[in-house]
């Protein structure tokens, strides 16, 4: 009986490539949509019969003819990149690229008062995730994926785990959350007991820490403090489990809250974390440990929020209030 040695198809060669360093199920599409992308318009040539000034034809049209963002193309490079270092074993040499300028854009800031009414707007779960992002600094991921274990009462923290850059830090925990948070587990908690009289309480384990310590995914430590309203099957090992609330939902809720609280700024997941960072600034607090709440590698990332204060209205004073203050007692229009 004759066996077939033939090696696996590049897209899977790929895909295992990815899953073996760890990356996110959401890389992982990203980088094999961007793969099939490129190959596609080098008319299905296999990549390894490509080179680098291939990749930049495809990362100069991207950008000159498609119009995409710069960190859209950046995306596309590191796709690239991950294919010919670690799946073909070439490692590119590239030329210079076209790519389009990032734009300089500063981050949209609520004031206290403005939190405090998209806050109102907000319900249940929603509510209780918003509260989480603007008063611990949390990415919407970073929200969505927080368990059980994650947080200590008794010092008032919480520990993301594998944040941005594959990096744990420690952020504060706002005393006023604490009863709503137990309230919440609570109803979660009656959740976690159905599915595991159902025998369904499975939750996805970060790398092979489900191997490792097999009974953890069952166990009521790791369950996510938001899970999904329905088990599903996991597409990568087909097991069903109960995986957290999609982050569609909590935007969806942010963007409908804004608009009923009337607030005239673009509002996203991300714009209370932006006004985590600048009150508490405004409040005093150490841009060294901003930059630690918010687990931002470079310190100029995090002094982009000082450059709000500096030129708004707790920094520079407009002349023109020094007009109105000599013409007191005049009509001016």
């Amino acid at each position: 009986m004759s066996t077939d040695s033939s090696p696996p198809k590049l897209l899977v060669q790929v895909r295992d490539a990815i899953r073996t360093k760890h990356y996110s199920l959401r890389t992982e599409r990203a980088y094999l949509a961007w793969i099939r992308r490129f190959i596609l318009f080098h008319n299905k040539r296999h990549p390894r019969d490509l080179g680098s000034k291939h990749v930049t034809e495809f990362l100069t049209f991207l950008a000159m003819k498609r119009r995409v963002s710069a960190s859209t193309q950046d995306q596309a490079l590191s796709a690239l990149l991950f294919l010919y270092k670690e799946v073909i074993h070439h490692p590119l040499q590239l030329g210079p690229v076209s790519r389009p300028k990032k734009p300089e854009t500063l981050p949209t800031v609520l004031t206290t008062q403005e939190v405090a009414r998209l806050l109102q707007a907000l319900r249940g779960h929603h509510w209780l995730m918003a509260s989480l992002m603007y008063g611990s600094g949390l990415r919407v991921m970073e929200c969505m994926r927080l368990r059980i274990k994650d947080f200590d009462f008794g010092m008032r923290c919480i520990t993301v785990r594998g944040g941005k850059g594959a990096k744990d830090r420690v952020v504060t925990l706002a005393d006023s959350l604490v009863p709503y948070i137990r309230t919440h587990m609570e109803r979660v908690r009656f959740v976690y007991e159905e599915d595991k009289a159902n025998g369904e309480a499975n939750v996805w384990m970060p790398y092979a820490l489900a191997r490792k310590y097999p009974g953890a995914p069952a166990e009521w430590v790791w369950q996510f403090l938001f899970p999904s309203d329905r088990v599903s099957i996991d597409p990568r090992s087909s097991e069903t489990r109960r995986h957290h609330v999609h982050e569609r939902t909590i935007q969806k809720a942010i963007r409908v809250a804004a608009q009923v609280a009337g607030l005239e700024k673009r509002v996203s997941c991300h714009t209370l974390r932006h006004s985590f960072a600048t009150h508490l600034l405004m409040s005093g607090s150490d841009i060294r440990t901003i930059q630690e709440q918010l687990g931002h590698s470079d310190l100029k990332t995090t002094q982009l929020y000082t450059h709000l204060i500096d030129h708004g209205a707790a920094g520079v004073r407009s002349p023109l209030e020094q007009i109105f203050s000599i013409a007191n007692g005049l009509e001016i229009t």
